[in-house]
């Protein structure tokens, strides 16, 4: 599946829900002083992209190291995306998150709320898929790392001004589309491995 800038900025977008990780955010942060609240945030946010964008670089060592093909990454990330975007139309009730006695650091806000499983293979399957386009894949990273700071750090605003309806329902919504795009990348990596078995 050939991604362009647009397209891997919006399917990293989705797959990091911003929206989706408010509450779990508003939960973590509870017990943070309301003026300390988005310097963590940013901080928890640049961690991680700090780690996508280490596994943008290793990538490629990464998937010869663990003798792992484009095809198999593609249709496991495939299955990964479908799994989340399930999550994301058909939510569990939300476990309690201890609380910490002071900030959060890295788990679970950089990890795995952001930079979780799925982002960190969609990374991977971009840069496997188009090396000689990493500049393009940075850039698609760090305005999915700039809209998950905004949406995050005004996130009791958007609660406030939206209602927690419209946020359920956008977050089914950008489930909906992932779905679409996870089923698209198992089909093309299903017919790219029976087209391989057929010449052979």
């Amino acid at each position: 599946m050939n991604y362009t800038f647009a397209s891997a900025t919006i399917l990293l977008i989705l797959i990091t829900d911003p929206i989706g990780n408010i509450p779990i955010f508003a939960n973590a942060l509870r017990n943070v002083p309301p003026e300390r609240r988005p310097w963590v945030i940013l901080r928890e946010v640049l961690i991680a992209f700090v780690l996508l964008l280490t596994f943008m670089f290793v990538g490629d060592a990464f998937l010869r190291l663990m003798n792992l093909s484009e095809l198999s990454l593609q249709i496991g990330g495939g299955v990964i995306l479908f799994l989340i975007a399930l999550r994301m139309i058909f939510p569990q009730p939300a476990a309690d998150v201890p609380d910490t006695l002071g900030e959060p650091l890295i788990v679970p806000l950089a990890i795995p709320a952001i930079a979780g499983p799925s982002a960190l293979a969609t990374v991977l399957l971009l840069v496997s898929q188009a090396p000689d386009r990493r500049l393009e894949w940075i850039g698609a990273l760090c305005i999915t790392m700039a809209v998950c700071a905004v949406v995050l750090v005004l996130a009791e605003r958007i609660q406030r001004v939206a209602g927690e309806r419209f946020v359920v329902a956008l977050e089914r919504l950008m489930g909906l589309v992932l779905v679409a795009v996870s089923i698209e990348m198992m089909l093309r990596g299903v017919k790219t491995f029976v087209m391989q078995l057929a010449s052979s």
